[in-house]
């Protein structure tokens, strides 16, 4: 995770990065990250919003400005709907309360049919973003879903022993739909939930011809109205296509008109029944040390490029089928294998017979870069026995 973020440009204290031992739905995530605010900084008001959401700086000024209603309300906001859609909930605002309105009720997804009557009837959609004082959040977390408050609550429990018990469940049917606390503040302004290709083709710049290219060279004849994405640098060339999304990754390659994007979710569903590691193994894989990406594998073998951030440590580690050949092409590694260290330069290479201990460093002030060939009867990641270093 903080490899993810220092990629993009960020640097974050790890001690603000929180990760969930497993993904538990809305409500214990939220759980977690208000009770380590509330411990390190007290009684706080705490904004909550998904990571895929894209708002303008108008309605953050709205959000703030509903900071006083937090005092006594648990606070979610409602979109004004730009016409009827069935991806979203809906929220029934009721009698107006300072900046907001009582929530009258909470409606699921609706059918087509029925979100153009919601819109009739002044519904909004609920955009899954709320604010929240930990005061009475906790308070309403005790009255409604009392399991969690225990476990949440209750000192010197682990997060990883907390999870283990905690079920799966939203923060709309743990809390939301049973508290008399809740208020919706109308949100008029610029908001996307980016739930597709298409809501990204909608919010980015395009080109003359109406297309929208990431790291590729295009050579597109005739085509518009385009969303091309790649994760390695080519030449792409879309002819007499119009309204499409190509998305090429290293280990995926999706084609589909715009209007059909949503349906990404039903291939990610078959993947999933197929037990497809594609699903939850990525091609670059980042640790706390930094991060490695698979080039190339088969059963009896793997090469992955390593990336070792400056005065990181890959532990001392053993294989139980495999073994492993470093090449260092860029910066300089501290080796240590079966007790015995040496520095490797670029162009410099060791190599690590199967059972054997080993560790690398590095050392240096910038990123150190190795590449690893693997063989062996078996090259999974689950091949490890970790020591104290």
């Amino acid at each position: 995770m903080s490899g993810q973020i220092e990629e993009l440009g960020y640097e974050i204290p790890k001690k603000n990065i929180l990760v969930e031992p497993e993904g538990k739905n809305t409500l214990p995530a939220i759980c977690f990250g208000m009770r380590e605010i509330e411990n390190r900084f007290g009684k706080s008001v705490v904004g909550i919003f998904s990571s895929d959401h894209m708002l303008d700086i108008n309605a953050m000024h709205a959000i703030a400005r509903s900071k006083k209603l937090a005092d006594d309300h648990l606070v979610t906001f409602g979109i004004v709907p730009t016409g009827p859609h069935t991806g979203y909930g809906y929220i029934k605002p009721g009698l107006p309360i300072e900046s907001g309105y009582i929530v009258s009720e909470f409606k699921e997804k609706p059918d087509i049919e029925t979100a153009k009557q919601y819109i009739k009837k002044g519904y909004m959609w609920n955009s899954g973003m709320f604010l929240f004082n930990t005061q009475l959040f906790f308070a309403e977390l005790q009255l409604h879903a009392p399991q969690l408050w225990n476990e949440f609550c209750v000192p010197g429990k682990y997060i990883e022993d907390i999870y283990n018990t905690v079920p799966n469940i939203s923060v709309d049917y743990g809390i939301l739909e049973k508290s008399n606390k809740i208020t919706v503040v109308k949100l008029v302004h610029k908001w996307s939930d980016l739930g597709n290709f298409d809501a990204l083709y909608q919010e980015f710049e395009k080109d003359e011809k109406g297309n929208i290219v990431h790291n590729c060279d295009d050579l597109s004849l005739d085509s518009t109205g385009n969303l091309i994405y790649s994760t390695r640098k080519k030449a792409v060339s879309l002819i007499d296509i119009n309204d499409t999304i190509v998305i090429d990754t290293r280990d995926a390659l999706m084609v589909c008109p715009r209007r059909s994007s949503q349906k990404v979710k039903e291939v990610v569903t078959i993947l999933k029944n197929q037990g497809d590691e594609r699903l939850t193994l990525h091609r670059i894989v980042y640790r706390p040390w930094g991060s490695h990406t698979t080039l190339e594998s088969s059963p009896g073998h793997r090469i992955k490029r390593l990336s070792i951030m400056p005065h990181k440590t890959i532990g001392t580690h053993t294989h139980d089928h495999r073994t492993e050949h470093w090449v260092v092409i860029k910066g300089t590694a501290s080796v240590t294998i079966d007790g015995k260290e040496s520095i490797l330069k670029k162009g410099e290479s060791t190599f690590i017979h199967i059972g054997v201990r080993h560790k690398i460093f590095n050392p240096g002030s910038g990123e150190l870069e190795i590449i690893e060939v693997q063989l062996g009867e078996y090259v999974g990641d689950d091949d490890i026995t970790r020591y104290e270093s």
